[in-house]
């Protein structure tokens, strides 16, 4: 099967970004952020994503672009005759279909939200009272599947790409008019003191914790999101550098997401550590007691679509092409069973807090904490830590392979000083992190 290629270097990054840029920035970075103390969270998150989230990409898109394969068969490719990293090409695709178990459904929400604030229905809105009505949740989860398999049952250039690049153009123009309308909120300086001065009196182990797997959350890392992309792209251009652009990208979406939420937070009122409802909940009730507020609501909720769809569309990319790599299927055979499958499997969220009620963890946890759990706390860090092993170490690929790879093209290079940082400095503060992570989760 001939392998699809992006038409442009803009079409890449924007996938690539569009892929990091989702519900992971506008959703659950900022009710992290106000759950572990503002601006101290904001400092850490930001310190990960420099030391471990940029080696990660990079690393994953040079295994992605020099395997030429998806994430199922790409370690399978690259591997030494001895080697026996077939398996963790079967976790990436895994990983992708647990994380698309719940992020299906909060997309949905958000085209519920976005749809009631367009008919002026928005002012009786509420977040428990959706979660647990099992007909706007089947139906809103259909319409984002749905969409996201219609567009990719065209070719790659001319649906995923093109789509893409309007999606995202969309999404920085409505990012920055409901910012400016932000600061200009009476509340904006206390809000904006909250979310970007540091107080490290605030800062402690889990906060650490939920820093690192949120920068691999909002940088889909680990479970071969990028480098599936990286697998569509030529040799013109070196990959750190493609990295610093799209983990660029990424930030200023996640920063500015606060800097709509949190302005709006402190003039009315309301609790910055919502939690997940902070979007849904604080965010509406602001825009009800706005002027104007049905407008700026209508156009809040769909940036958050925009957001949502850019994640959901490469993930689901992901996912059929391993799948079409496995079976030899054609788009739109892969794109039918595919989007059934995924449909069935994310019924557990849709229908978690109504129909199928389950508790996993600590009181008030529900099918779509459960999913978060496989896919945060174990497969992005377990599956990053796997492309620092494979890359930097001869059991794997090995580093020179990886450098050579990594250097192709023009643009930032990968320095020999930045070995250390690669090989030891990344996998040991994955590990530890994540070791921290689990003994300290909320499990009863």
């Amino acid at each position: 099967m001939k392998r699809e290629r992006l038409g442009s270097r803009l079409g890449f990054i924007f996938l690539s970004a569009g892929c990091a840029i989702g519900c992971g920035n506008v959703w659950k970075f900022p009710w992290l952020t106000g759950q572990n103390g503002g601006g101290g969270f904001v400092l850490i998150y930001i310190l990960c994503l420099l030391l471990l989230g940029l080696p990660v990409m990079t690393m994953e898109f040079a295994v992605g672009r020099a395997a030429q394969a998806s994430p199922v068969r790409m370690y399978q490719k690259l591997q030494g005759p001895k080697g026996k990293w077939g398996f963790v090409g079967y976790l990436a695709l895994l990983g992708n279909i647990c994380l698309m178990a719940f992020y299906t459904v909060v997309t949905g929400w958000m085209i519920y939200y976005f749809y009631k604030f367009l008919v002026g229905q928005h002012t009786d809105l509420g977040f428990v009272s959706m979660i647990t009505n099992p007909g706007v949740n089947v139906g809103f989860l259909a319409i984002a599947v749905v969409v996201g398999f219609v567009i990719l049952s065209f070719n790659l250039q001319g649906g995923l790409e093109r789509v893409t690049k309007y999606i995202m153009g969309a999404l920085f123009a409505l990012m920055i008019v409901l910012a400016i309308r932000s600061f200009t909120l009476s509340g904006a300086a206390e809000g904006l003191k909250f979310y970007l001065l540091p107080d490290l009196s605030k800062i402690k182990g889990t906060t650490v914790v939920a820093a690192m797997n949120q920068a691999f959350f909002t940088l889909s890392l680990g479970i071969g999101s990028m480098a599936i992309f990286g697998s569509y792209l030529n040799k013109d251009r070196s990959l750190l550098g493609e990295s610093v652009n799209i983990v660029l990208l990424d930030t200023f979406v996640a920063i500015t997401a606060g800097l709509i939420i949190f302005p709006a937070c402190f003039t009315y009122n309301m609790e910055a550590g919502a939690g997940p409802a902070l979007l849904f909940d604080t965010m509406a009730t602001v825009f009800v007691q706005m002027g104007g507020g049905r407008i700026w609501g209508t156009l809040f909720f769909l940036f958050m679509v925009f957001a949502a769809l850019s994640t959901e569309l490469a993930v689901f990319e992901n996912i059929l092409a391993c799948v079409r790599e496995l079976t030899g299927w054609s788009r739109p055979k892969g794109c039918i069973v595919c989007g059934i499958g995924l449909f069935v499997i994310s019924l557990t969220t849709a229908l978690g807090y109504s129909v199928f009620a389950f508790q996993p963890f600590a009181e008030g946890s529900a099918w779509l904490d459960f999913w978060d759990f496989i896919v945060s706390y174990n497969l992005l860090p377990l599956g990053s830590l796997a492309f620092a092993l494979f890359c930097c170490n001869k059991f794997g690929w090995g580093w020179d392979n990886f450098v050579a790879e990594a250097n192709a093209g023009t643009g930032l290079k990968v320095k020999g000083w930045m070995k250390w940082i690669f090989r030891w400095l990344v996998p040991v503060v994955i590990i530890f992190i994540y070791i921290y992570g689990l003994v300290t989760f909320a499990w009863k």
